[in-house]
């Protein structure tokens, strides 16, 4: 017995498609509407007028999505227009526990390896050792590694901590 139904007890294989349709009929998309009465009909629909909300030039739209923290972008319409710097939590007030996360780790030491292993000058004693990375955990043991880590909230705020700071 064959896979490929060679075999005398059975029918011979059909050569005709396996479908009912004509393949000459091809699909006919809609046609889309003009680019002025798409931005007419989305600012319509949210009630702001025919631009948008008018909070710029006059051809202007709201489909701009602003470029760095993906957060920011979410409550960019939300009338909270504080700046970026603005948004930052003072060291006394932060929520967010003092234990480094192995991401946060794992981040760390690879950027600092990158860095080492890049001519950048090394915070501890080497001891003969030549490995960028092994270089970078002792540098992390001894809490000498000049990064900080900031953390992003739900809410669009941050939190900025030392590696100092964090245990691990």
């Amino acid at each position: 017995m064959s896979d490929y139904g060679g075999d005398d007890d059975r029918e011979p294989l059909n050569d005709e498609p396996a479908f009912d349709e004509d393949p000459d009929e091809y699909y006919e998309p809609e046609p889309e509407p003009a680019a002025d009465d798409e931005a007419g009909q989305l600012g319509d629909q949210d009630g702001l007028g025919a631009n948008g909300g008018g909070n710029g030039a006059a051809g202007e739209t709201d489909h701009v999505i602003a470029s760095g923290d993906p957060n920011a972008a979410a409550n960019h319409g939300k009338g909270n227009e504080k700046s970026h710097k603005d948004k930052k939590i003072p060291s006394d007030q932060r929520t967010t526990t003092p234990f480094m996360t192995k991401y946060e780790k794992a981040r760390i030491l690879g950027t600092r390896a990158l860095q080492i292993s890049m001519n950048a000058p090394v915070l501890v004693d080497l001891e003969g050792e030549t490995d960028p990375l092994q270089i970078a955990i002792k540098e992390l043991r001894e809490k000498k590694i000049p990064l900080i880590v900031r953390r992003y909230l739900p809410d669009g705020y941050y939190e900025d901590w030392t590696c100092e700071e964090l245990l691990q």
